[in-house]
């Protein structure tokens, strides 16, 4: 039942951002507004009857409602009703934009995907890592903006060193927008150090991630060989109390 709950959740959740989507396209909300009306609160209902089902259910509530998940459960289900306290659709610019938090049903989705969980830890492990690469990249941008301000100056477009590191970042970054470009033979030549940069620049993150992900893989295996007397299930942890499978107290003894 838990399982099926899960996979019908995830249904609805993507459902409901298509829906999300299709409702922001003038046309199909003129031609279908009743439809995606009904349908969006009997997802809102949905939500909130499973937001309110956790809280009960489980033993720290506040935990849960101040927790990543939390929040995202509660931007899920609110803004169908803040659009109804404040008048429906004859809304403010800024009051309408509330219904779009919707869209952040899409993180729900990362609870019941398994590997997620660990992508999300190879990337905690990570973060000293990346914060210093990213702080390298940030440095890298400053000086070479500012170098790029000094050599093209207002002429080549690079009107002062915010711009300049601006352009920095998006040549670094392969972007490339093409607003602004240099057009002495010296910054042209910079210009070009710093593409064949940007590539090697990209891989690093990466391969720090993929190596933290790569050791999560090849962890040692279990060697708790203590089988679950509700269900039979053999792969648990060595300090396991409880049966990841069906949640029944382990015979530690």
């Amino acid at each position: 039942m838990g399982k099926f709950f899960d996979v019908a959740l995830l249904f609805i959740i993507v459902l409901s951002i298509i829906l999300v989507m299709l409702e922001s396209v003038a046309d199909l909300n003129a031609k279908y507004f009743w439809e995606f009306y009904i349908a969006e609160w009997l997802i809102t209902f949905f939500f909130t009857v499973e937001y309110i089902l956790r809280i009960i259910a489980i033993n720290k509530p506040k935990k849960y409602i101040f927790s990543f998940y939390g929040i995202v459960d509660l931007l899920s289900t609110i803004p169908t009703y803040i659009a109804v306290i404040f008048g429906g659709h004859n809304l403010l610019f800024a009051i309408r934009a509330l219904r779009l938090l919707r869209v952040f049903r899409v993180l729900k989705i990362t609870r019941y995907v398994g590997e997620s969980n660990r992508l999300l830890v190879a990337l905690r492990n990570s973060r000293a890592k990346i914060i210093v690469f990213l702080f390298t990249v940030f440095i890298i941008c400053i000086i070479m903006g500012t170098l790029m301000h000094l050599v093209e100056g207002e002429a080549g477009g690079f009107n002062n060193i915010p711009i300049s590191v601006y352009w920095c970042i998006v040549t670094l970054t392969t972007v490339g927008y093409g607003d602004i470009a240099p057009i002495t033979p010296l910054g042209q030549a910079i210009a070009s150090f710093i593409m064949i940069t940007g590539y090697g620049i990209i891989a690093v993150p990466t391969g720090i991630v993929s190596a933290e992900y790569t050791r999560y893989f090849n962890r040692p295996a279990p060697t708790n060989t203590q089988v679950c007397p509700n269900c039979n299930e053999s792969r648990h942890l060595d300090d396991a109390e409880f049966c990841h499978n069906c949640g029944n107290k382990m015979n530690l003894d």
